[in-house]
């Protein structure tokens, strides 16, 4: 073989990420030679039309190098700091780590490509074309599939029935590298222009492997037609487009510059961020910062006989606002099946549900809440699709389980009984991805780096991650899958890393009982999972209820009304734990009706008995404990939607639209005095670095007498926080002892049984209380909370 030149290219994918210098590191020598000693030269920074910039390289390697094998990859400076690894993805191996990217040096090696995301890569995408109208490329990948056609359809139908029906158009489709088909305005005139084709409904028609023909939405695109949950399985359609469910209608190619902010006002996407913030309220910068707010946005809508959309969460901001949170959490709000639902059965990542309102309506209350100084996260769902989603992911270009190309398949169909032993079960709704293919694991990298860098979202809380990397078993015996859940593991830490290099700022929690360490340790230069904070279930469990559980359970056993001792004990352990990266509350959405035997906490407080007289002043002190423990801890601290102002009804997946309640106006009712208990009890929270910050001492836990004790503090401030959930006060006085008491001054700053919190006003009256010798004697409220600090 002669000498040789090679080209490598990076490609970040996203144009909102600027990296300031790129280079190419490999396994070879300045004469391009294989040596043990990396060599490093920079890479050329690319604007090419059919995309965001990338970064290129030509290295000549010698004719003694044929044959060799060869690795390489890419460091950058940029948002996440200088010469950091730029390679996400680890190598296809269960065994290794290795971040690394490999060739073989042969007679014209072509191009080593390397994308960080696949932004632009899939979908339907503009491009510049010098001296025209910009073009745009449809791209799909279908490896399976004998032929591909974009088909064109009705905009009056939006929907292509099995049959055609509703099609006005098909365009073949080429097959190129890796099993992606395109078609692109360059090379058929009837694909017409990207401004020709924006708003255009469109779908797939695939010729499968088989030979059979079915049509696909684009699993890539930014929009589904419609806003309702009729499925016509495939049968002509001929009712409005809004009314049908987006999963299985037509995709529609939309335009990410422009955000329509009402019919017929478009505005540039630049201008629109222009006023994005408002300097005298920022955003929180770190995890430890965040009071995180729970919302369901199909659960707003107070008045309507449907779902909640975007455009009542923003005017929901008002009492969010109100109510001093710093951080919203949405339930999924990318398109998924039946709009009276939670949203974890995602089809289409990229897409923001048409029900909920869309993206540009997600980015309209992104920027209202930026304007308030409130984060946004999304929780999303990675583990699992929808066995039954046809027309999405569901056998997509093959019906050979084998070939079912997102989902998980081990063996042949002739293994089982049943040829859907194959797939993979691992305690979600649905069978799991395939986590070993980088065409898979991009719909969600791709899908979250445009969120950021398109929607401006600030962080993500992850679904059940257990499932992904702990839980993965075969669907025909239950065997452990431990090939599944390796490539969990690795593509957990690619999306970490993803994130860290595109916006290291960012807020990454996961929903894990795994208690596994790696979890929140760094993924971008380690190889921990790389997220902030793990949900902490345990805590809600011993601090409300969980049926059939050891766990302490004090605000569900008080609710009994009798004097029986309590586990603050135990309880002490799980508040410690608190300072462990971990995510704290006491109402969650699984944990307030949906789990047997959960129920909202003012509920669990009295087992049930209605809520009426003292029995609701009963519940609300108790609430009130609740609420201290979870903002007072040292885990970031977050809560449902509605438990501010006594929310009692059940929430569950499938009829939190009969259960639905005013929250607004509970405010001025019977949720007013818990609201203001609310509010100025994350004040507390918010205002000061000791509550913030990890440290936190339990000192004093008596289960006979239902007291905790513990410390909170910073470099510059020190507070105690006392709880009792007796049902009679200690109004003369409870001595507390501890080292951190010491002989200092502390006043009480805070009393949960104030007046004007509906409680019976018993504490310290804000008196300052000497401790002597390390022992501190205070007033207690019946199931109450006071906080001191020193000084």
């Amino acid at each position: 073989m002669a000498k040789q030149t090679v080209t490598f290219e990076y490609h970040p994918g996203i144009g909102f990420v600027s990296f300031d210098a790129v280079r190419l590191c490999g396994s070879w020598d300045e004469n391009g030679l294989p040596s043990g000693d990396w060599n490093s030269v920079p890479m050329v920074k690319i604007a090419g039309p059919e995309g965001p910039t990338h970064w290129e390289a030509e290295v000549a390697f010698g004719s003694e190098a044929a044959g060799a094998t060869l690795q390489w990859g890419v460091k950058v400076d940029g948002p996440a700091g200088k010469d950091v690894w730029g390679i996400a993805a680890e190598v296809d191996d269960e065994s290794s780590t290795d971040r690394l990217l490999s060739f073989t040096l042969q007679d014209n090696t072509p191009p080593q490509i390397h994308y960080l995301t696949w932004c632009g890569r899939l979908g339907a995408n503009r491009y510049a074309r010098p001296r025209e109208s910009d073009g745009i490329c449809f791209s799909v990948w279908a490896p399976n599939a004998r032929n591909v056609s974009l088909v064109l359809a009705d905009p009056a139908i939006g929907y292509v029935s099995d049959m055609g029906i509703g099609a006005v158009g098909s365009i073949a489709m080429s097959k190129g590298g890796g099993g992606i088909w395109s078609v692109s305005s360059d090379e058929d005139p009837a694909v017409g222009t990207f401004e020709a084709m924006v708003a255009r409904p469109y779908m797939y028609e695939i010729v499968k492997d088989d030979g059979s023909s079915a049509y696909r939405t684009d699993l890539w695109s930014l929009m589904q037609i419609g806003a309702g949950d009729f499925d016509p399985e495939g049968k002509p359609y001929s009712g409005p487009p809004e009314a049908l469910d987006g999963p299985k209608s037509c995709s529609v190619v939309c335009d990410p510059s422009i955000v329509v902010r009402t019919p017929g006002d478009e505005v540039d996407a630049d201008a629109f961020w222009s006023d994005e913030f408002d300097t005298a309220r920022p955003l929180p910068l770190r995890i430890e910062d965040l009071v995180i707010y729970e919302l369901h946005v199909g659960a707003l809508g107070f008045s309507k006989p449907g779902p909640g959309t975007l455009d009542d969460a923003i005017s929901f901001l008002d009492h969010i606002q109100r109510l001093g949170v710093n951080a919203v959490e949405l339930l999924p709000i990318a398109e998924f099946e039946n709009i009276a639902n939670w949203g974890y059965g995602t089809s289409h990542f990229f897409a923001t549900d048409q029900a909920a309102g869309g993206t540009d309506r997600l980015k309209t209350f992104v920027k209202a809440c930026h304007r308030r100084g409130i984060a946004v996260i999304l929780d999303v769902c990675y583990n699992h699709f929808d066995p039954a989603a046809e027309r999405a992911e569901w056998a997509y270009d093959s019906n050979d389980p084998t070939r079912n190309i997102y989902y998980w398949y081990e063996g042949v169909p002739s293994d089982y009984a049943d040829p859907s032993g194959g797939y993979i079960d691992n305690l979600s709704t649905g069978w799991a991805p395939r986590y070993d293919q980088e065409q898979v694991r991009q719909i969600f990298i791709s899908s979250a780096a445009f969120m950021v860098g398109v929607c401006h979202v600030d962080g993500f809380r992850l679904d059940q991650t257990s499932s992904i990397h702990q839980y993965p078993v075969l669907h025909s015996d239950q065997r452990p899958a431990g090939r599944a859940a390796a490539f969990g593991v690795k593509f957990l830490k690619q999306w970490t890393r993803t994130m860290r290099l595109v916006k290291p700022g960012l807020f990454l929690s996961a929903e894990d009982y795994s208690d596994w360490p790696a979890m929140t340790l760094p993924s971008l230069s380690g190889d921990g999972l790389g997220f902030d904070a793990t949900w902490y279930g345990d805590f809600h469990h011993n601090l409300v209820e969980y049926q059939g559980g050891s766990q302490a359970q004090l605000i569900k056993t008080a609710g009994y009304g009798d004097d029986r001792s309590l586990a603050m004990t135990f309880f002490a352990g799980a508040l410690t734990t608190s300072s462990n990266a971990k995510v704290v509350y006491n109402e969650s959405h699984d944990d307030v009706g949906n789990r047997s035997g959960s129920a909202r906490t003012i509920v669990t407080a009295v087992n049930d008995a209605p809520l009426v007289g003292d029995t609701r002043t009963w519940a609300e002190a108790r609430v009130r404990f609740a609420a201290a423990m979870a903002l007072l801890s040292a885990g970031t601290p977050m809560f449902f939607m509605g438990e501010e102002v006594g929310a009692a009804k059940p929430y569950r997946y499938n009829d939190f639209l009969a259960n639905r309640e005013d929250l607004v106006g509970l405010t001025s009712g019977s949720g007013e005095r818990l609201f203001g208990f609310y509010s100025q009890l994350v004040a507390l929270s918010v205002r000061h670095g000791a509550f913030r910050s990890r440290s936190i001492a339990v000192s004093n836990a008596n289960n006979a007498n239902r007291v905790i004790a513990f410390h909170r503090w910073d470099d510059t401030d020190e507070f105690l926080v006392v709880g009792a959930l007796g049902n009679s006060p200690f109004a003369s006085g409870y001595v507390l002892s501890g080292d951190r008491l010491g002989y200092d001054d502390w006043s009480e700053v805070f009393n949960s049984d104030a007046l004007e919190y509906g409680g019976w006003n018993i504490g310290n009256e804000g008196a300052t209380i000497q401790a002597s010798g390390g022992a501190l004697n205070v007033v207690l409220p019946a199931c109450g909370v006071v906080v001191f600090r020193r000084g």
